[in-house]
Formats: C-alpha cells, structure tokens, sequence
C-alpha cells in the first residue's frame, strides 16, 4: 500500500494515474480503505472511524473540535470501559453460578455487581441525558427569526449570511415560506430560517399558513431570535403589549420557550441622542414582558452587531459546548446510532435489576447490555453501518 504526494496540476496527476495504471495488480485505493483496513486490524474502533469521517465533513471550528476528540477515541475509551466492566461482573456472575458451593463464593461478590450495574446504569442514564448536544453541534444548531412583519427578518437573515438570501420589500407579508441557510457564527454551525411575519392573517389562506409554519418552525428549533420594530416598542407616547407588537396570540407562549433572543431592530430611526436611553428601555420592556434581556441593534448601519454575535455565539457555547459554569464537558454522542444502542444497554441494566436472585437471567441481561454496547464500537455486527460509513470518506482515507 503506498500514498502518493505529487504537485497539483492535473495533466501530472493524469500521467501518473496511467502509469501506475499500466502495473499489472495495482490499483486505486477504494473510497475508505486504509481507515477500513485499520479498523479490520483493530487498529481503530467504529466511533473513531465516525469521528474521522465528520472531521473530513466539518465545516466549522466547533464541528472540528468535536471531531477530533472523537477521533481521538474519547467516546470509545468510555465505551469499552462501561463494556469491560460488564464482562467483569458477568464473570462473577457466571462463577457464582457455576462453583458458589464448591469454592465457597461470598455472597458480598453478588452485592458487589449490583453496585457496580447501579454505577453504569447512572453513568449511562447521564450520558444519554445531554439535550442531544452533541448532535446538534454536529448537524448546526437551529435558529429560526420570527416577529411581525416588517421588523426586519429577511434584511437580518442576509446580513447573516452576507448575501441576498431572501427577498427585502417595504410590502408587509412577502416572505411567506421559510427560508433557510446555513452559516459560521463565531465557529459554531447555525441552521438559520426566516419566517413569515407574525399578524392576524384576516382571511389570507396563503398567508395564514405561512403564519403556520412560522410558529411551528420557531417551537422546533434550538434557538429563536424574536425581531421586533425598535420604534414601535419603544415608542415614548405608548407601553405595547406583546399583543400589540406581534398580532399573534400563539407566539407569546413560545417567547417562554429557553434559548430565546428578543431583538430590537432598526435603531438608527431612534433619536440618535437617546440610543443608551433606547438600550436600558428595550432591557427593561424585555424583563417586563418575557423574564429576558433584549439587544439593540439596526441592520441597516449595522449598530449593535457585535453586541448581537457576541450573544448567540457566547448561548451556543453555554448551552451546548460547555457546562454552566463554563466548564468542558465529557464527550458528548454525536450520532443517533449511539443513542439508539445506549438506549437498548441501559434498558438491559433495568431489566437486569429486574431479575433480583434469578442469576442466570441476571447475566443474560448483562450480556445483552454488554453486546448493545459493542455494537456501537464496532466488536459486534456492524457490516453495513461499515459500508455506508466508508461510502462517505475520500478516496484513500
């Protein structure tokens, strides 16, 4: 097996493709094929392999952190140590069963592994118990824009994506599908969609499920930013409800939801001499009507920006990378597999509890959450998660 490092140009490359061509048994590695040969070597276990694949697909530095750690064999070094412990107790389990009158086994061996099954079990039950943050670092944490129409949403979701994304008109209610798009906000992914306007549709079926959609996409993402018109809100002659900012009945329940952003927009239009003014007011209608805090900011003149950055990357960072006290947190899972397996070991673990004295069903229990473990890190029947797996590196990889 060799690797070849040569210039770039491509008549090169295609000269030195016919070449080696031209050798009788040799040919291009297929797609995977080192990483597959190393795994069937034992060289590297199937989370590892995973964790090479997304660090070839990261698009961002936070997808490039979590990849490397994986890659690195943090979740298999977890994994396998749950996995070895198992096999430990089954092993008492097995020799009580087997030679408890003859060698005189001490009954405290039996209290013993059930501690040691109560430990993993917690262990596990905390694992799977992460808000599917790591999941949600891997695919792009979502963030859907809602408010009223005209509060700025579309001009918002251009100047983050830096591109005329969706269409700005001054005529209230032209966005009426979502629209969404993909970015790097502060090295973290974001999945950012933009909404309909929120108001009473008065009979516009088109618009009133484009409303629809607007409201059920901001209760399913991770995160909402709710725009508001900075000089409707704080409009110095009236204190609006929320009712009156959003015409949507529906929306408030969901400025409750966690992880939710009020925005004021288009600050340059406030009086320029009142603008910190503006900021301890917008803070304080927030407090008032959400139990949050409320950024200034204008994406005309691109005011409070910074501001804006600063706090959704600093929220995805608290919420998802790091603990609350900004402490870095144990491996997460980064794949649905992972769960769908741990779920099935800690379901053993319950039913293992279950059997109480019956020892032979105890360690049948054992050995099936030892197997669901396995099967994550690849030591148990895994051929065609390999296929697709390896289907997705680069040639050679």
């Amino acid at each position: 097996m060799a690797e070849l490092h040569i210039h770039g140009g491509s008549a090169v490359i295609a000269s030195i493709l016919q070449a080696l061509g031209s050798i009788p048994g040799l040919r291009m590695a297929e797609a995977g094929e080192f990483s597959r040969r190393a795994f069937d070597n034992d060289k590297m276990d199937l989370t590892t392999l995973e964790g090479v694949a997304d660090l070839i697909n990261a698009e961002t530095e936070a997808q490039r952190k979590l990849a490397v750690r994986q890659a690195g064999g943090e979740l298999c070094e977890m994994y396998e140590h749950w996995r070895v412990q198992m096999v430990s107790l089954m092993a008492n389990i097995e020799a009580y069963i087997d030679f408890s009158e003859e060698e005189n086994i001490d009954d405290d061996v039996l209290d013993n592994v059930r501690r040691i099954a109560g430990s993993l079990k917690e262990e596990i039950a905390n694992h799977l118990n992460d808000g599917r943050r790591g999941e949600i670092l891997r695919s792009g944490v979502s963030l859907a824009i809602v408010g009223p129409p005209n509060s700025g949403k579309s001009t918002l979701l251009n100047r983050l994506a830096q591109r005329q994304v969706a269409i700005v008109s001054p005529v209230a209610g032209t966005t009426r599908d979502i629209i969404e798009t993909t970015l790097d906000i502060g090295g973290y992914p974001l999945v950012v969609r933009d909404t309909a306007g929120l108001r009473h549709a008065d009979g516009d079926a088109i618009e009133a499920e484009g409303i629809r959609r607007a409201l059920e996409s901001a209760r399913e993402a991770d995160m909402r930013i709710c725009l508001l018109d900075a000089t409707q809100v704080l409009d110095q002659r009236q204190q609006p409800t929320l009712d009156d900012v959003l015409g949507a009945d529906e929306w408030q329940a969901l400025l409750n939801l966690p992880h939710t952003f009020i925005v004021l927009n288009k600050a340059d239009q406030l009086n320029i001499g009142a603008v910190d003014s503006a900021r301890s007011r917008a803070s304080a209608w927030a407090r008032a009507h959400t139990g949050g805090d409320a950024v200034l900011i204008s994406c005309a003149s691109m005011f409070g920006w910074d501001e804006l950055m600063r706090s959704v990357a600093g929220h995805i960072r608290m919420s998802w990378e790091q603990g609350q006290g900004g402490e870095s947190l144990r491996m997460p899972l980064t794949k649905a597999r992972h769960r769908q397996h741990l779920r099935e070991c800690l379901d053993r673990l319950e039913m293992f509890e279950r059997a109480g004295e019956e020892w032979v069903l105890a360690a049948e229990e054992l050995r099936a959450a030892s197997s669901a473990l396995g099967r994550i890190t690849g030591r148990v029947g895994i051929e065609d998660v390999l296929d697709a797996l390896f289907s997705q590196f680069c040639i050679g990889k």
